[in-house]
């Protein structure tokens, strides 16, 4: 296993600034190359507390960059629906230079039918508009005089410049949070995965996870080499009980935050997304304690979080990577700093295996 952070605020003017909560977040940064995390990620959302203080990935991830010298930054994810793949493209190019070729690309459908009302973009057109638009940006990132005849974009020849470090591009992720079919098509298209393991059960992720490496293998990618980032809410404290106390504050906190973002699926159907309109629903029957019994937080002392880590690993294979939530924002910097720490000093070393 290797791990890393991810960054997904959760938290609004009324709880903390967003000038605040960047330098909280910034400071962690520079603990987690300190500690030897394997990467720096954030999302990608907008208006909302869900998210919503990190409306530019390539924003922050480009502060990281410039304080840090080995450790990897990753989207988490941008979506391209939203974007211009030729701008979309050009930032993420840039971001790879000025990090000496340390960036890992992360592109997702969205799913917030208020974000998509902003941007013009009816939800319906997303998987189509997320296809397109990776494939224009890989495009642009390996080809010379582009010309790209889409259904929603059009443009060329153009050649983009800056081209990327990383040859021939940087690392391309699918992030999906339920979708069964855009595991597969991840798998086709040869790209890595990223997901979030407490929005379903274990068998159903344990499934998406066969079709995936299936659809890799069948499509010729060789086994072993596919990347499968899972992202996991962390607390951790010397006293196992005070990171349950502090971990279920953060969890009530991200779970309010959610049912406000994902509101408007209540009065809101897309053939794109079967079934989401029972996500209102699904986030008030949210509890802190079937999760906890279901290893969807990673809460405990030193011991009872390596404990579920090995359990994490029998369920998925020691080949995935773990990208640790430690600062929504509702906790303080010490809290997140300290799991970091007892992370880094008192559970990884004793996985087998390590950090990888």
């Amino acid at each position: 296993m290797k791990f890393g952070i991810v960054f997904f605020p959760t938290v609004g003017p009324s709880d903390k600034s967003a000038e605040v909560y960047f330098d909280e977040a910034l400071r962690l940064v520079d603990l987690a190359e300190e500690l030897g995390f394997e990467h720096v990620k954030i999302v990608e959302h907008y208006f909302f507390s869900y998210g919503g203080y990190s409306p530019d990935p390539v924003t922050f991830l480009a502060a990281a960059a410039g304080r840090t010298r080995r450790v990897r930054l990753g989207t988490s994810a941008t979506i391209p629906a939203f974007q211009h793949p030729v701008k979309l493209a050009g930032k993420l190019a840039m971001l790879d230079n000025i990090s000496h070729g340390r960036l890992d690309a992360a592109f997702g459908r969205a799913f917030l039918p208020d974000e998509f009302k902003a941007f013009g973009i009816p939800m319906d057109e997303s998987r189509d508009r997320f296809v397109e638009g990776v494939d224009a940006i890989k495009r642009l990132w390996t080809e010379e005089d582009v010309v790209f005849d889409g259904t929603f974009h059009r443009f060329g020849p153009v050649t983009l410049l800056p081209r990327p470090v990383q040859q021939p591009h940087p690392p391309v992720f699918v992030t999906t949070a339920r979708s069964a079919e855009s595991c597969a098509e991840a798998g086709r298209a040869g790209h890595h995965l990223q997901t979030v393991p407490n929005v379903m059960s274990t068998e159903e992720l344990q499934s998406r996870l066969a079709v995936y490496r299936a659809e890799g293998a069948a499509s010729g990618r060789t086994p072993g080499t596919e990347q499968i980032h899972f992202s996991y809410p962390c607390v951790v404290a010397e006293d196992g009980q005070e990171a349950r106390r502090k971990g279920r504050v953060d969890d009530d906190r991200n779970s309010a935050a959610i049912r406000d973002a994902v509101a408007s699926w209540g009065t809101t159907r897309s053939e794109a997304y079967p079934g989401y309109e029972k996500l209102v629903e699904a986030t008030k029957t949210s509890h802190f304690e079937s999760k906890m019994e279901q290893n969807k937080l990673l809460i405990g002392s030193p011991d009872q979080v390596r404990s579920q880590l090995e359990q994490i690993s029998q369920w998925f294979g020691d080949d995935i990577t773990i990208s640790l939530g430690v600062h929504s924002g509702h906790l303080s910097y010490e809290d997140a700093a300290a799991t970091m720490r007892l992370m880094a000093e008192q559970v990884l070393p004793k996985l087998n295996g390590g950090r990888g």
